[in-house]
């Protein structure tokens, strides 16, 4: 066996047509977990495995003696794998980037409509027996500022010159020229311009709560929030009391510093609050994206250690 995806969740799996079986022919395949407890024995002779969400220790990656290649379907193999020793122990770990960026924006602007429009609220209330129409905001001509102009910082900046909004961002290393907006000389610059802000920050020392009550403070009063980034960029607690205070209209969240959140959270208890639970990356076009991106990356990988991708049906267990 030369590859095994050990943990195919069955959203992916589903997904997993003619097409796809042909970028690794001889993948073996074991849907949602690893039976059983012992990973390495799992593994087997592998030289190669895609890993959604097993936690692979040093212990464990120094069992699997003929693996040479990780394929991790994300962005934060460090959470997974213990990446510093699979680079001693000579194992490439590779990551997927940019799969989800438009799912992610597109997300990022239906939790905007829902603060501006409060649709969540409104149809809590009607399920309850209640008819009360709120007030809304009209989105065209009013400011976004997204906070990241990644992958999906860019596609957001698009969606909101899209909608005819005034789009203006900042970014640590510089806004790219060729986006339509306009770069703000600071973070609070654009936080105190903006009517609604989106992050689209990755999480390190710099960022971990960077969104704090200086700068929560800055915004304007019944400015929005959204975030699809990472939750441990925002002082929850500084925006619990900006949201209960009402100096902040709404937020719409997607991610929170510890997951997942309960009903007993504080966020849970606002009203003015748009909760998904770290959703924003599920699309079927996202995870088509995503699994064909792993394959062809594993096949490459493969290839690269003179291993050919054989001719023959993809299998079903080790």
């Amino acid at each position: 066996m030369r590859a095994i995806f050990f943990d195919c969740p069955s959203f992916l799996a589903d997904l997993y047509d003619d097409e796809l079986r042909a970028i690794v022919p001889d993948l073996a395949m074991t849907i949602d977990d690893v039976p059983g407890d012992d990973v390495a024995a799992y593994v087997g002779d592998a030289v190669g495995v895609i890993n959604d969400h097993t936690y692979l220790s040093e212990e464990i990656l120094a069992a699997c003696r003929a693996l040479k290649v990780i394929v991790f379907m994300g962005t934060g193999a460090s959470s997974y794998i213990d990446v510093a020793a699979a680079e001693r122990l000579g194992i490439e770990v590779g990551t997927i980037k940019g799969y989800g960026d438009r799912t992610v924006a597109e997300h990022a602007l239906a939790l905007m409509f829902d603060c501006g429009r409060q649709t969540a609220r409104m149809d809590r209330a009607l399920r309850a027996g209640t008819w009360h129409t709120l007030d809304s905001v009209e989105f065209a001509g009013k400011t976004l500022g997204v906070v990241g102009t990644g992958g999906v910082g860019r596609e957001m900046v698009r969606l909101g010159a899209g909608l005819g909004m005034n789009v203006i961002a900042w970014n640590r290393s510089g806004v790219p020229a060729d986006l339509p907006c306009t770069a703000a000389e600071t973070l609070d610059a654009l936080l105190a311009d903006a009517h609604v802000v989106s992050l689209h920050l990755g999480l390190n020392d710099e960022t971990e709560g960077m969104i704090d009550a200086r700068r929560l403070s800055l915004m304007r009063p019944g400015a929005m929030l959204v975030n699809t980034a990472r939750g441990a960029v925002v002082d929850e607690a500084a925006l619990v009391e900006a949201l209960g205070e009402g100096r902040l209209r709404a937020a719409g969240l997607d991610v929170f510093a510890d997951e997942p959140i309960g009903a007993d959270h504080p966020l849970a208890a606002l009203e003015n609050v748009t909760l998904t639970p770290h959703a924003a990356f599920m699309t079927a076009e996202a995870s088509y994206r995503l699994l064909r991106m792993a394959l062809e990356q594993m096949r490459d990988a493969l290839e690269g250690l003179g291993l050919p991708a054989p001719d023959g049906d993809s299998g079903t267990g080790p």
